[in-house]
């Protein structure tokens, strides 16, 4: 972007344009895809473009596509700029994530990136979910609406996992922080995982618990992906044992949320969050031990998901199938 000749409005405007946009921290090597993925199903529905950094996956006649990275890794820094597809998307899913469910079926671990298509003129909406140890009954579910149209352009999502914390981050701006605790014994992800990213068929629950299904009039959906940033301990498949010195000494890595992180994290989810499972009484006449419990995230919250507070019914997750707002309002997050 050219600043050099804007007034101080706009000086302002582009350096915070610039903080936002930047997908992943500084230093942090981007990979060309071959490097560090591979394909995992869809044959023809992957497309790697010429300069070998960008892909497209596609979804055609409930044909999906992913990928998955070629090493297996115990925590660091991960992530993608992904733009998703337009137009009428219900019953689309989209997935970029962590996993170990082939290397441990039933006591997998987890750590998710969903975006949820919807009806024409309805935004993308974001799940974050994690798993550890199999507890697939104790979803840990947040949903988020964004501050711009996920369709129009690039955005970075990321992905730390470290030995005590999970933070999800959006355009470098952390949108969900998970801190381990005590009381969340193996329910927090501690075996080594892949990442994959996938788009996939979900008519059966991911738009109004399947009342809106893919209309597939509209195919191919084409969801796109470049700036991959693999940075973690990898791990020998064969003695599970991490190299962990390259990753552990670059001080490109968060090592948690700063203050002013977290100011933007603060407000992020006083206007985007719509639903986190802590407050979710259907499924949880308990909350779960690692909840803090906010009285007026609580109140936020009962606008936007009355199924939180017993009223209708929920999903219960799902399994990824191998086979607008204004930039004034990016500003001010």
């Amino acid at each position: 972007m050219e600043c050099s000749h804007l007034g101080l409005l706009l000086l302002v405007y582009c350096f915070l344009h610039v903080v936002l946009a930047s997908g992943s921290p500084r230093n942090l090597p981007i990979m060309a895809f071959d490097e560090g993925y591979s394909q995992l199903f869809g044959d023809d529905n992957l497309v790697v473009l010429g300069d070998g950094k960008s892909v497209h996956l596609s979804l055609d006649e409930r044909t999906g596509s992913g990928f998955v990275s070629q090493d297996i890794y115990l925590h660091g820094f991960f992530g993608a700029s992904i733009k998703l597809p337009a137009e009428y998307t219900a019953g689309v899913v989209v997935a970029f994530y962590m996993s170990n469910g082939d290397m441990f079926e039933k006591n997998h671990d987890e750590i998710d990136f969903e975006f949820l298509g919807n009806i024409r003129g309805k935004d993308w909406r974001i799940q974050t979910n994690v798993y550890g140890n199999g507890s697939t009954s104790i979803g840990r579910e947040e949903r988020y609406n964004l501050w711009f149209d996920p369709s129009e352009d690039f955005h970075q999502y990321s992905i730390l996992w470290t030995e005590t914390q999970i933070i999800f981050y959006v355009d470098n701006v952390p949108i969900r922080e998970l801190k381990r605790t005590e009381s969340m014994g193996g329910d927090f992800p501690s075996k080594p995982m892949t990442l994959y990213a996938t788009i996939w068929d979900g008519s059966d629950w991911a738009t109004n618990g399947g009342k809106y299904r893919v209309n597939y009039k509209y195919a191919p959906y084409i969801s796109e992906f470049s700036d991959f940033v693999l940075h973690g301990c990898s791990v020998d498949p064969i003695n599970h044992l991490a190299k962990c010195d390259k990753a552990q000494s670059s001080e490109a890595i968060p090592t948690g949320v700063t203050p002013v992180q977290r100011i933007k994290m603060e407000s992020f989810r006083k206007k985007h969050i719509t639903y986190s499972y802590c407050y979710d009484r259907v499924r949880y006449k308990v909350h779960p031990p690692e909840c803090v419990i906010n009285p007026q995230e609580a109140e936020r919250l009962r606008v936007f998901d009355p199924v939180t507070f017993g009223n209708g019914r929920r999903h219960h997750g799902k399994r990824h199938h191998r086979s607008r707002t204004s930039q004034a309002e990016a500003i001010s997050i």
